[in-house]
């Protein structure tokens, strides 16, 4: 019986401590993985900007964290600065409430189907926010989406920015070696940032251009599509999904 992936080589482009489960569905599946990573994820050298926009955090009614990164990067830090009862936690997606759960806290408000901003702006309880402060704790830069709309909502929003997000890559030229010996059929993609710093690098590249993008959401999609990219998209977050998109394009 001939595996679903079998002769199909994958660039996957996550930091690699977070593409571990998706790697190994890939190789169960006859899949060769390329490990890219587009995206490191560093501790701010100086928190001090930090510390101040969370003190006192009882000032807070919501705390929001939109990444698994955010958590593991602020929680401790918001541990150490005394986390009050009565403040109320909000996460982008199931991933990121798990690792809130991994610090004992278990209730948080978090989007059942799609995993983004807006999803989570649906939601019954963020609709009235006049007089509510919100702590919304991300890495530097980011889109503003939330905040904004939560301060149109009458919401007082603060960040509080704890990580920095870089490129570890200097070229793609492993990408296009692997191209150019027939081991390059598709790239996964599950990060608008490590798309835009994809692009930054490779530029036009041929070998770009006739590689097809497997992403997570509609809006990365809609950037690769812009740039004129082949693009397949599973619609929603996931390694059973991701690989069930790659499966169904590849096999």
């Amino acid at each position: 019986m001939t595996l679903p992936l079998a002769g199909r080589w994958i660039a996957v482009t996550r930091p690699p401590e977070q593409a571990t489960k998706l790697t190994a569905a890939i190789e169960a599946a006859g899949g060769a993985v390329i490990s890219f990573p587009l995206l490191d994820i560093q501790a701010l050298p100086d928190l001090s900007g930090f510390d101040q926009a969370i003190t006192p955090l009882a000032q807070f009614d919501w705390v929001i964290f939109i990444s698994s990164n955010a958590v593991q990067h602020g929680m401790p830090l918001l541990q150490l600065a005394g986390i009050p009862p009565s403040l109320k936690f909000a996460a982008i997606g199931p991933t990121t409430a798990a690792s809130l759960q991994a610090f004992g806290i278990t209730q948080v408000l978090t989007p059942q189907d799609r995993f983004d901003s807006e999803s989570l702006l649906a939601l019954e309880p963020l609709q009235v926010m006049q007089g509510q402060r919100v702590l919304i704790v991300r890495g530097v830069g980011g889109r503003e989406v939330l905040a904004e709309t939560l301060k149109q909502r009458g919401a007082e929003v603060v960040f509080g920015e704890c990580y920095r997000r870089v490129n570890p890559q200097s070229s793609t030229q492993v990408l296009a070696q692997a191209y150019d010996e027939g081991k390059l059929q598709g790239i996964v993609v599950t990060s608008s940032e490590a798309l835009r710093f994809l692009l930054d690098l490779a530029q036009d590249a041929a070998w770009l251009q006739a590689t097809p993008l497997f992403v997570n959401h509609a809006r990365i999609a809609e950037q690769a599509s812009t740039a004129g990219l082949t693009v397949y998209c599973s619609g929603v977050s996931g390694d059973s999904a991701m690989l069930n998109l790659l499966q169904g394009q590849l096999s």
